[in-house]
């Protein structure tokens, strides 16, 4: 973990935050927050105040206290301290505990999301309906649009393919999608960010930043993978680690001919949208 720490603007207010680059997320100091919707006089009324709320959270025998970290942040005293920090999904559910009128619009947006994704549970077209039009308000065009949803549902074919033989594990998840990669484009998703220039301290997305014949290949290798999988039925991590490189090279061999036929590389180093 590299340790870079960074304030960010809420409301004109700053909240501490520290981006995690293996897990590739961000934490952000409980005390700040607190601060900001309470509107504590001073930060020790803060942390006065996360004190009991705490206390009350374990009592209620709630996990986000468990799930909450510590790392060292820069105080106002200039000196680099032990602060309880948490990720975007505990803040939220912290939020949730704050009575306060500052937090209240989060918890009517939180509200409105949940049912949402109610909807989406017993009707799954309304999750491609709203990722289609976030899609569309940031400016992607409508054939590209299509082949990214087709592009989701491959992905989530192999994932529930890989569920089915064993794989579990985060880690494992990533390590067999860095194989796909690999052989279909010569690089990592890492590398691949790097080659894009992808800001590194974000979520982007590198999927999100391909063009059709990124996508398209990116497709194939997924989808032949799949295939694959579903006719030799691999059992250990090891063979379907073997399965994930033979069906990207399927990928990558068509990659090759493309860009003969073509003259030029497929891969891009533009950044389309992030």
């Amino acid at each position: 973990m590299k340790n870079e720490n960074k304030l960010q603007l809420f409301q004109n207010q700053k909240i501490r935050s520290h981006w995690d680059e293996k897990l590739e997320i961000w934490f952000f100091s409980i005390v700040d927050i607190v601060e900001i919707l309470t509107e504590q006089k001073d930060y020790q009324g803060a942390r006065n105040y996360w004190k009991v709320l705490k206390h009350r959270l374990l009592k209620e025998g709630n996990e986000t206290v468990t799930n909450c970290n510590r790392l060292k942040m820069l105080s106002a005293d200039g000196k680099m301290r032990l602060t309880d920090v948490a990720n975007t999904k505990d803040i939220f559910r912290l939020i949730q505990s704050i009575p306060s009128k500052k937090a209240e619009p989060f918890k009517q947006w939180l509200a409105q999301v949940g049912k949402e994704r109610l909807d989406e549970i017993e009707n799954p077209e309304l999750a491609q309906e709203r990722m289609k039009a976030i899609y569309e308000q940031k400016g992607y065009p409508k054939d590209w649009i299509d082949k990214r949803l087709r592009g989701i549902a491959i992905r989530q074919n192999l994932t529930d393919e890989w569920q089915e033989r064993g794989i579990k594990k985060h880690s494992d998840y990533a390590i067999l999608t860095a194989e796909i990669s690999k052989a279909t484009f010569g690089m990592t998703p890492t590398e691949y960010k790097d080659f894009k220039n992808l800001p590194a301290k974000s979520k982007a997305n590198l999927r999100d930043n391909m063009d059709d014949l990124e996508l398209i290949f990116t497709m194939l290798g997924e989808r032949v993978t799949t295939e694959i999988s579903k006719e030799e039925k691999p059992e250990t991590f090891n063979e379907n680690k073997k399965v994930a490189n033979r069906g990207d090279k399927v990928a990558g061999n068509a990659r090759k001919e493309t860009e003969k036929e073509l003259g030029r590389s497929v891969v891009s180093e533009d950044i389309f949208w992030v």
